[in-house]
């Protein structure tokens, strides 16, 4: 029964100190990712001034794959960057105006500024924001966050 729980310690162990650990199950602990609710918490969302990855989805087979990518990488880049999934069954004004045909696809929104010109506005409680889109076209892996996180100079760790 030692030898047991020397075993269990030791892949526990290797579990938490390794970045590259590929075994399962992976602890990833409580779920990170948002699941989209309305247009109002995802506008509260950008003004944390993280940046926001949001998979627009339908479901599908290659939608449980999409999840556990989301999950492991919402993981790994909590809290520098939020993962949000939209399911666009439920909100379809959401995803029609991203003016997409195929689905899943992912965007990257990031750098949420005031604009200088409001221009004509209807209601006085509107204010319009300038936000930064990237589509998302790398490998729909943890490692493709970090490629495409590098290549646009988002900060997705601390810096050590």
């Amino acid at each position: 029964m030692e030898d047991s729980s020397f075993l269990d310690r030791m892949i526990g162990h290797l579990r938490g100190t390794c970045k590259y650990y590929t075994g399962y199950p992976k602890d990833l602990g409580p779920s990170r990712v948002i699941h989209f609710t309305s247009e109002r918490e995802f506008v509260n969302i950008l003004h944390e001034g993280f940046p926001v990855v949001v998979a627009f989805t339908i479901r599908g087979n290659y939608t449980e794959h999409l999840d556990k990518v989301l999950e492991e990488a919402a993981a790994e880049f909590y809290p520098h960057v939020k993962f949000m999934r939209v399911e666009c069954p439920k909100y379809p004004g959401f995803c029609i105006s991203r003016q997409k045909k195929e689905y899943p696809f992912m965007e990257i929104f990031h750098s949420p500024t005031h604009v200088a010109n409001q221009g004509r506005v209807a209601d006085s409680n509107i204010t319009k924001y300038n936000v930064k889109v990237m589509p998302f076209n790398y490998d729909i892996s943890v490692y493709g966050f970090r490629e495409i996180f590098k290549r646009y100079g988002i900060r997705a760790s601390d810096m050590k």
